[in-house]
């Protein structure tokens, strides 16, 4: 698009699947987390990209480590890492 800036912008969705408010923010806040630090390379900041992170009800019950392992799987499937 004309205009915009590099880098990568990513949105995370989160149903009422997974759970009551509190379980789901604290899904939303660990898969932020996890992205942070899977995409805080300097070759990010010139790579434009937009992603789109939907989280099954099995994440209510991954823990940090899982949910990266997945996240990190699912950017190599997809040729992003």
């Amino acid at each position: 698009m004309p205009g915009r800036e590099e880098g990568v912008r990513v949105g995370i969705v989160v149903s009422k699947k997974v759970g009551k408010a509190v379980l789901r923010n604290r899904v939303r806040r660990r898969l932020r987390e996890a992205l942070r630090a899977l995409l805080s390379g300097p070759e990010w900041s010139r790579t434009a990209a937009e992603l789109l992170v939907v989280a099954k009800p099995e994440a209510a019950q991954a823990d940090y480590q899982q949910l990266a392992r997945d996240l990190r799987g699912a950017l190599k499937k997809g040729k992003l890492l």
